[in-house]
C-alpha cells in the first residue's frame, strides 16, 4: 500500500484558524509611522489621525498625581521628539517614564493646548510593546554627556542627539555621493578590502594572515598526536625498499600479472604511508620558515596580504575599461597615532576618470580638479537642502559657523595655486609663527593648509604640482622632473579634504618611480600591465569621508563622526 496516498489530509482550516488566533490587542492595526513625517506634516491634516509610533523615551514624567504621563519619544528618523500622553488606566506609568525605555504605542494625534511648543501630540490608546529599562543601571542619564564619555558606550551612544544627528548627516552624505557620481556617468566598483599591494608605499598596513592560528592548531595537534620518531620514518622507508625489491623479483621471474599487480599495490601503500610519516616528522611548531624568514607561501593566500589603505590602484583597472568609475568603502592604516584626526579604519570615496588630465580640459572631458570641486560643492549643497534640522543642531551646540561654511563652499569658486606659490605665501607670513617650518619640499601641515584657506584666501584652495619626493609613485612626473601632477583640496576647519593626481601612464617612468620608492616590482606587475596594454591618460582623487563630516559638522574629533571608531588600543564591538 502507498503510505503517502494513505496519509490523511492536513487540517487546513484548523491550521488557518490557529494562525489567526493572535490577541488583537498585541497587534498594531496599522503600519508604524515615522515621527519625522508627523512633526513635519500639516497640523490640520494630522489632527484626528490614528497612528502607531515606536521609539525610545528621551524624558518621561508622571503628572496629575500619577494619573497620566508625558513622554518625549524619538525614533531616530529626525532630531525632533514627539510628545506622547499616556493615561494610567492604559498602562502602568512607572514602566514607561524611565529614559531609554522603548515603546510601540497606538493612539490619536491631537492639537496641544495654546501656548505649548508642540505642534501636535499623541494621545495613547494602546501600549503595544515595551522594552523596559532599570533607571538605576542605564548608563546614559538625561544630563549633558561629553563625546569622550560616550565613546565608552559605543553600543548606546547613537541614542543621543549628537550621535544620531551625525549618523543622519553621514547617511545623507553617502546618498549624495552616489547621486553625484550617478548623475555624472560614473560606475560604482567594489574594490577588495584584502590586497597584496601597498598603494601609498608607506608600509603602515594591517597584515592579514592565518599563520599564527595555523601554528597554534599545529602545536595542539602535535601535543595530542606526537609526530613519528626518526626510527619510525627509517623503518617505513626500509619497508618501501623491501616492497620494491619484491616487485622487481616478481617481474624478473615472470610471475603472473595478478601477483605483480598485488605486489605493486602493497608497494604504493608503503610509499604513501612513508610519505605521510615523513611529512608529519618534518612538522615543527611555530611559524613556517624558509631561508631564515617567514614562509608566506604557506599562508592562506600563498603570499603576504594586507587590509587595503586605498582602493585606487584596483579601481584604475576598471577605469581603463569602463571609463569613469568610483569606489566607496573602508580603508585601513596601522598608524600608531592618537590625534583627533586619525583613525585605523576610515572610509574613502575614490573616483577615477579615464582620458582626463589634472587641470587642463582633455578632449572636452572634465579635469580632475573640476570633478573634485564640483563634488565637494554638491555635498555641501545637499546638506543645506536635505539636512537643515541636524545642521542647525550642530550650529547651536558645536560650531556656530557650520552652515555658513557650507554656504560659502557651495557658492564660491575654489582658488587654485601651485605648491611653489603656496610655499612662497606661507614663507612671507609675518602675523603668525607656525609650529612647523615652511620650506619648499615639505609636506604642508594642517596649520599651513588652514592658514591658506581661512586667512589668506578665505575659501577652499586647490594646491597642485607637489614635489615628487613627498608624493606616491603612481603620480605623473611633470616635465620639470621635480614635481608631480598632484593636487590637494584644502577647506576651512580641517585643511586637506581631498588628495588626487594624474596617474603616470608612461611605463618606463612608472617602473623607475616604483624602484625609486624602494618597492618591489613583482606585486605591481598587474598595475604595469595597464600601461603595457592600451595605456590611457587618467586621473582621480580620494576624499576622506570622515574628514568631510568633520568639515560639515564642526565636530573636533574624528572618532565621533564614524559609528564604530577603531584607533590604537580600541576596537569596541
Amino acid at each position: 500500500m502507498d503510505a503517502v496516498a494513505d496519509r490523511p489530509d492536513p487540517p487546513v482550516r484548523e491550521m488557518e484558524a490557529a494562525s489567526l488566533s493572535i490577541d488583537p490587542a498585541l497587534e498594531p492595526a496599522r503600519p508604524r509611522t515615522f515621527i519625522k513625517s508627523i512633526v513635519s506634516g500639516e497640523v490640520g491634516v494630522l489632527v484626528g489621525q490614528k497612528v502607531v509610533v515606536g521609539g525610545w523615551v528621551k524624558t518621561g514624567r508622571e503628572q496629575g498625581k500619577g494619573s497620566f504621563a508625558f513622554l518625549e519619544l524619538n525614533d531616530g528618523s529626525c532630531l525632533s521628539n514627539l510628545q506622547v500622553i499616556v493615561d494610567a488606566a492604559v498602562y502602568p506609568l512607572s514602566e514607561l517614564v524611565p529614559t531609554g525605555t522603548s515603546v510601540l504605542v497606538e493612539g490619536e494625534l491631537k492639537k496641544p493646548p495654546e501656548g505649548t511648543k508642540q505642534r501636535v501630540e499623541l494621545r495613547v490608546e494602546k501600549v503595544l510593546e515595551i522594552g523596559p529599562v532599570d533607571p538605576a543601571k542605564y548608563p546614559l542619564p538625561k544630563t549633558r554627556l561629553t563625546l569622550e564619555f560616550l565613546r565608552d558606550f559605543m553600543h548606546l551612544r547613537a541614542r543621543t542627539n549628537t550621535i544620531s544627528a551625525i549618523a543622519r548627516i553621514r547617511d545623507e552624505l553617502a546618498y549624495a555621493t552616489h547621486t553625484f557620481f550617478r548623475q555624472n556617468g560614473f560606475r560604482y566598483i567594489h574594490t577588495p578590502i584584502i590586497t597584496t599591494s601597498d598603494c601609498e608605499g608607506a608600509g603602515e598596513m594591517f597584515q592579514v594572515t592565518t599563520l599564527f592560528s595555523d601554528a597554534e592548531k599545529l602545536e595542539k595537534e602535535l601535543q595530542q598526536n606526537p609526530p613519528p620518531s626518526e626510527s619510525d620514518v627509517e623503518a617505513a622507508k626500509l619497508l618501501v625498499k623491501e616492497k620494491g625489491e619484491v616487485v622487481s623479483l616478481l617481474k624478473s621471474s615472470k610471475a603472473s600479472k595478478e601477483e605483480i599487480v598485488a605486489s605493486v599495490a602493497e608497494l604504493n601503500k608503503a610509499k604513501e604511508n612513508a610519505s605521510k610519516l615523513e611529512e608529519r616528522y618534518n612538522l615543527k611548531p611555530g611559524l613556517p620558515q624558509k631561508d631564515d624568514k617567514i614562509d608566506y607561501a604557506r599562508d592562506f593566500f600563498g603570499r603576504q596580504a594586507f587590509l587595503t589603505v586605498s582602493g585606487q590602484l584596483q579601481v584604475e583597472t576598471y577605469a581603463c575599461a569602463l571609463g569613469n568609475v568610483y569606489t566607496f568603502g573602508p580603508t585601513f592604516r596601522a598608524e600608531h597615532s592618537h590625534t583627533s584626526r586619525h583613525l585605523a579604519e576610515f572610509w574613502m570615496v575614490e573616483p577615477e576618470i579615464a582620458f582626463a588630465n589634472l587641470e587642463v580640459l582633455y578632449f572636452n572631458n572634465l579635469d580632475d580638479m573640476n570633478y573634485a570641486e564640483n563634488y565637494v560643492k554638491f555635498l555641501c549643497q545637499w546638506l543645506l537642502d536635505n539636512c537643515r534640522e541636524d545642521m542647525e543642531f550642530m550650529v547651536k551646540n558645536y560650531d556656530k559657523t557650520a552652515i555658513e561654511r557650507l554656504e560659502l563652499v557651495s557658492s564660491m569658486p575654489f582658488e587654485r595655486i601651485s605648491y611653489t606659490k603656496a610655499v612662497q605665501l606661507l614663507v612671507n607670513v609675518t602675523d603668525r609663527k607656525f609650529e612647523n617650518k615652511v620650506e619648499w619640499g615639505i609636506d604642508l601641515a594642517s596649520e599651513h593648509e588652514r592658514y591658506l584657506t581661512e586667512v589668506i584666501f578665505k575659501k577652499p584652495v586647490i594646491v597642485y604640482n607637489y614635489p615628487k619626493g613627498i608624493k606616491a609613485f603612481y603620480m605623473r612626473l611633470n616635465d620639470d622632473k621635480k614635481t608631480v601632477a598632484a593636487m590637494d583640496v584644502l577647506v576651512p576647519k580641517v585643511g586637506e579634504l581631498i588628495g588626487g593626481s594624474q596617474r603616470e601612464e608612461r611605463l618606463e617612468i612608472l617602473i623607475k618611480r616604483i624602484e625609486d620608492s624602494g618597492l618591489p616590482l613583482e606585486p605591481y606587475e598587474w598595475y604595469l600591465d595597464l600601461r603595457r596594454f592600451g595605456t590611457v591618460k587618467h586621473s582621480g582623487f580620494g576624499l576622506g569621508f570622515e574628514r568631510m563630516l568633520l568639515f560639515a559638522t564642526g565636530i573636533d574629533n574624528i572618532r565621533d563622526v564614524i559609528p564604530f571608531p577603531r584607533y590604537p588600543g580600541r576596537a569596541d564591538l
